[in-house]
């Protein structure tokens, strides 16, 4: 089943919809805990704090868009209230667990270093995902003029695929092969995680 095809199911029931925008807001969540995860006891860059801040205020904006399909609906993070909920939760650790081999094995990192390049990896896999997923829900929404829309976070995460890619140029040279392959990584997951959603919307 298509990503659109899933996601049309989705808008198309109230019920369905809110615990996807619900567990789209805690995805936002558990990656801007990731990243605040992977900073430097000291070295803490201005753009790690936008990024973290940013994908925060996505878990929120996203949660807040919930009020406008029932509000009563998926006031926590409990798995009864997110979609294909063991999927969602371990889909950030498995990945990060993933780069990390990949990286240990290509790089020889270790401490800071290997959590600093798994988070510039799996942070551009992620807004790679989001590119695609974000604008394809957005057409959806606008198509069955829904009053829930992700325009603002669509653009944010267009600025933070760029911010990805300038720093993973710093990073290697060849950095482009290496992102290939975890963009592979990644892929399998997303597969994985659609199939689970297409059982649900079906």
């Amino acid at each position: 089943m298509q990503l659109s095809s899933i996601l049309e199911n989705i808008v198309n029931d109230n019920q369905l919809h809110s615990k996807w925008l619900n567990t789209l807001s805690y995805m936002e969540n558990a990656g801007a805990k990731k990243i605040s995860a992977s900073e430097h006891k000291e070295e803490v860059t201005l753009l790690i704090l936008k990024h973290a801040a940013e994908e925060h205020r996505h878990a929120y904006y996203l949660k807040k868009q919930l009020a406008k399909l029932d509000e009563n609906l998926c006031k926590t993070y409990t798995n009864a209230e997110l979609l294909v909920p063991d999927h969602t939760r371990f889909y950030l650790n498995t990945l990060d667990v993933q780069v990390c081999r990949y990286l240990k094995k290509h790089f020889s990192l270790s401490g800071f270093d290997l959590k600093f390049a798994a988070y510039l990896f799996v942070t551009y896999a992620i807004e790679v995902r989001a590119d695609e997923l974000y604008p394809i829900y957005q057409q959806i929404l606008t198509a069955k003029a829904s009053k829930v829309t992700v325009k603002s976070i669509i653009l944010e995460e267009e600025g933070h695929l760029e911010e990805m890619l300038n720093q993973l140029r710093e990073f290697s040279p060849d950095w482009e092969k290496h992102a290939e392959a975890i963009i592979q990584i990644e892929q399998q997951m997303f597969n994985d995680w659609m199939q689970g959603l297409a059982k649900v919307v079906n």
